[in-house]
């Protein structure tokens, strides 16, 4: 049966050692440009329908960049770019995005801030503007921000927000105490989603398995419930540690239990509500 699969996670970008400087020399396989034209093919191997194209630069450029590269392939269904939220000016920058439909949210890549930046006054102003403009936000944290992330969300209960990667637990060491209790907290809001994704990063690149990876989806599924939870691919970042079919498969078989009205959930209806594809 074909079931309609949206990737709900996805990055393009023109490698550039500056821009890209994230991008140490163990991951030196995605040290090149990964475009739109590179993941078509494998969209189209694995069924997927379509994807939403993700920051990683945090610049207007890279919205502008993403923007485009919608216009230039159907299969990008939305754009979660990035803006600068401290902006005193923030309202009239979301009013110009406003004409352009294929952005659905913004993200800003908090796991690189320092600890109190989500209690910054000007950060919030910016976040409460999204929700005001009908935006999405794109949450991206470590597991150790989840407890000053639960104090923001419950401050923006208007505000649709996802979790990137499941907060990115240490699944390399195994921990899970302290993320389980803090996801099974943020779960609480109802306003937020988790993204499946990015998992295999964080674990051995070479060694994983989906069993080591089951307990903390296990987690998720639980805390979230099948209504919040969405299916995201990561690359190219995931190539580092598997190719985009392995994580596909490892993920359609961890939910190929479920009821067909679950896994289309998981798989596509829950991304087409919340980006509003």
């Amino acid at each position: 049966i074909g079931m309609k699969i949206i990737d709900t996670h996805q990055h393009f970008w023109n490698y550039n050692p500056k821009t890209q400087e994230w991008i140490n020399e163990n991951m030196k396989v995605i040290r090149k440009n990964f475009l739109p034209e590179d993941i078509a093919p494998l969209l189209k191997e694995n069924k997927v329908e379509g994807c939403i194209a993700v920051q990683a630069d945090q610049s207007i450029a890279e919205t502008n960049f993403l923007i485009q590269a919608a216009k230039n392939n159907t299969f990008i269904k939305g754009v979660v770019g990035w803006i600068d939220l401290k902006d005193k000016e923030i309202e009239q920058n979301l009013e110009f995005y406003k004409k352009e439909n294929i952005v659905k949210g913004f993200r800003h890549i908090i796991q690189a801030e320092p600890t109190g930046f989500m209690q910054d006054l000007s950060f919030q102003k910016g976040l409460t503007a999204l929700a005001k403009y009908n935006y999405t936000y794109d949450l991206l944290i470590y597991e150790h921000q989840l407890k000053e992330a639960n104090i923001l969300v419950k401050q923006l209960p208007s505000l649709p927000i996802v979790i990137d990667h499941i907060a990115k637990p240490n699944i390399k060491k195994g921990e899970r105490e302290n993320w389980e209790k803090e996801i099974i907290a943020i779960a609480q809001n109802t306003n937020v989603y988790c993204k499946i994704s990015g998992m295999v990063t964080e674990a051995h690149w070479e060694s994983w398995t989906p069993e080591i990876l089951k307990p903390y989806i296990d987690t998720v599924v639980e805390a979230f419930g099948t209504e919040r939870i969405m299916f995201g691919s990561d690359w190219p970042v995931c190539l580092v540690a598997c190719s985009y079919a392995r994580w596909l498969e490892c993920i359609q078989n961890y939910f190929n239990t479920f009821s067909t009205y679950e896994q289309e959930a998981f798989f596509a209806n829950n991304a087409i509500n919340f980006y509003k594809i």
